[in-house]
Formats: C-alpha cells, sequence, structure tokens
C-alpha cells in the first residue's frame, strides 16, 4: 500500500456538486491526509463551502465519488457521516443561542451516554478554559470567538477524528481570529485530529496549514504547499488578493 493510500483520510474524485439544479463545483479533485490541517481558499462564489457541505451529505451529488478511510461516503446522510466520527462546523447557527454552555455541550453530546458526557467534561473544560468560566451563561451573550469556541467544544466532545471547518474566523477581530486558529492548531497537535478548514483570512491560515486547495469558479486551481502558493505572484494576487 502506497503511503498516500495510508495518510489520506478523505478522497474527493471527480466530484459534480451543488444544490438543486445549481451545479456549483465541477469535476473536482481534493485529499486530506490523517493528522494534518487542510486549507481551501479562494474568491467568493469558488465552492469552498460546497465543498464541505458535499463532505457532509448536505448536498446533492451529481456525480464523483467522496471516500472517507476507504469508505465511499457520498450518498450518505449527514447523520450517519457524523456518526463515523465527522464533525461540521458551519459558520453561522452552531450553537443553540437559548442554552447555557452546559447545555449546549448536553446537547452536542447525543451519542454518548451520562457517564461518558461527565468523564468527557472536564477535559472540554480544560481545553476551553473560558466555557469552564461561563458554564451557566446563555450561548446568545458570549461574543463572537467565545461562540466558536464552544463551537469547537461541542464538536470535541463527540471525540471526532474530522472536523470541517466553514469560515471560523469570519467577522472577528484579528486577535480573536489569532485565537481561533490557534485553538484549530491546537486540535490537531494535541487530539490528532484532522482538520479541513475553508478560510478567507488567507495569510493568518495558511501559517497553520499542512497543505492547501486553491478553487475559483468551481474548479481546482491549485494544490500543494502553503509556502508555495503564497510564493506564486501570479496565483496570490490574482486569486487570494496576495501581493
Amino acid at each position: 500500500m502506497s503511503q498516500k493510500a495510508i495518510q489520506s483520510i478523505i478522497n474527493v474524485n471527480d466530484l459534480n456538486s451543488g444544490y438543486g439544479n445549481s451545479h456549483i463545483l465541477f469535476g473536482v479533485d481534493f485529499e486530506a491526509k490523517e493528522k494534518e490541517i487542510t486549507i481551501v481558499v479562494g474568491p467568493n462564489g469558488s465552492g469552498k463551502s460546497t465543498l464541505l457541505k458535499s463532505i457532509f451529505g448536505l448536498c446533492s451529488i451529481y456525480s464523483g465519488e467522496i471516500t472517507y478511510s476507504g469508505d465511499k461516503i457520498s450518498g450518505l446522510a449527514p447523520h450517519d457521516i457524523a456518526r463515523k466520527k465527522i464533525a461540521y462546523l458551519p459558520q453561522v447557527d452552531n450553537v443553540f443561542a437559548n442554552l447555557t454552555i452546559k447545555e449546549n455541550l448536553l446537547m452536542a453530546s447525543y451519542t454518548l451516554n451520562s457517564a461518558e458526557f461527565t468523564h468527557r467534561l472536564p477535559e472540554i473544560y480544560e481545553t476551553f478554559p473560558v466555557l469552564k468560566k461561563y458554564e451557566k451563561t446563555k450561548a446568545e451573550s458570549l461574543s463572537g470567538g467565545e461562540r466558536q469556541m464552544l463551537a469547537m467544544a461541542m464538536a470535541l466532545i463527540r471525540q471526532p477524528k474530522l472536523m470541517l471547518f466553514d469560515e471560523p474566523t469570519a467577522s472577528l477581530s484579528p486577535k480573536l481570529a489569532d485565537e481561533v486558529l490557534t485553538k484549530i492548531k491546537h486540535l490537531r497537535d494535541e487530539f490528532g485530529i484532522t482538520i479541513i478548514l475553508v478560510e478567507q483570512n488567507v495569510k493568518r491560515a495558511l501559517k497553520i496549514g499542512d497543505q492547501v486547495f486553491l478553487y475559483a469558479n468551481g474548479k481546482g486551481v491549485f494544490s500543494g504547499n502553503p509556502s508555495e502558493l503564497l510564493e506564486h505572484p501570479e496565483l496570490s494576487k490574482l486569486y487570494l488578493g496576495v501581493s
């Protein structure tokens, strides 16, 4: 077995997908390797979020195949994909605003029994200390950065092997964006979680990424090392606004 086959946890082959009759991705190939952070970048409307939603079963797949650890998952319902230890964190509406932090964590742990939840909670609070501090506070009163931390904690409590992040730093200040990205890096380093990260904060994201895919107009334009993309004057200026 090749090294690539051993390391790849997600493989997307010749994917055509979208929403009903709205075709967004055209013949896309993609892979994410185990225990790495794979960054997905590109201009607005390039299909970045659609890629994540396709992996998580939230899009119409017209043709092509998505496999997870060698098993086909394209065509499965989102709840079946979630049970395979895959977590998807959308950009908005990723917490229950009217519930407290602890209630949010309890809602997220639907695959655990009460003993498992009690056992997992201290580790969650150790990883996200701010959540312990505001344990009884409703999520609606949290800052944008704190909400992202809660969304991450809600995914982490189920012990995922793969986490899909859709622009987690959107609308955050540079300082909070750095904190969120640092925490995402921690999830990889401390827990060995594979990360697929869609981001608009290109330079910040590429600092923590192991590999990067660039999309434009629903098609792949570049894949490789983050430093190679930043050093490519034509691609970085044309598609990313980096000069």
